[in-house]
């Protein structure tokens, strides 16, 4: 099956303020008929990058099948590390940068790995979500749940 994954991050106030993503996942059935799924959640302390992994990470757990996964999202952050092979090179230096400096968020990279494993995967980068609609709607629930009242504690890493 064929699936189309749009995402966003939204961070606000300062680097470790409240923060949220959204997440749309578009699919046709086998009967022809278009889906359309919207996730989104708001944590108390986080960072945009984390947001970013999180809304790719729960759209790809959302599904139950293995599929072609077309995911689109403005984070080159995300983007890069898999369309420029910069995650392989963090694994094979044993999730450092360099000499001594350590990845960021390793646990999200690391349930993000996971959870695309069954799935075939092309990561697009979409800037200023030019030209998708779907990833407006994304910003939009991500700011929402990150200015909203039903704030989690923090990303839940499994």
């Amino acid at each position: 099956m064929k699936v189309s994954i749009y995402t966003d991050g939204a961070a606000r106030g300062n680097p470790e303020g409240p923060g949220g993503y959204g997440t749309i996942i578009k699919f046709v059935d086998q009967h022809g008929k278009e889906h359309i799924r919207e996730y989104s959640a708001g944590y108390k302390k986080t960072t945009n990058n984390r947001m970013e992994l999180m809304a790719a990470i729960v759209g790809l757990e959302k599904l139950i099948k293995p599929c072609d996964v077309d995911l689109y999202s403005d984070s080159q952050y995300l983007v890069k590390a898999f369309n420029e092979r910069w995650i392989d090179n963090w694994i094979k230096k044993g999730w450092k940068r360099g000499k001594n400096e350590a990845v960021k968020n390793v646990d999200l990279w690391k349930r993000l790995l996971k959870a695309k494993e069954p799935h075939n995967v092309t990561f697009h980068w979409v800037k200023g979500h030019a030209g998708h609609p779907e990833n407006e709607r994304c910003d939009e629930l991500a700011t929402r749940a990150a200015d909203g009242d039903n704030l989690i504690d923090d990303v839940v890493v499994e």
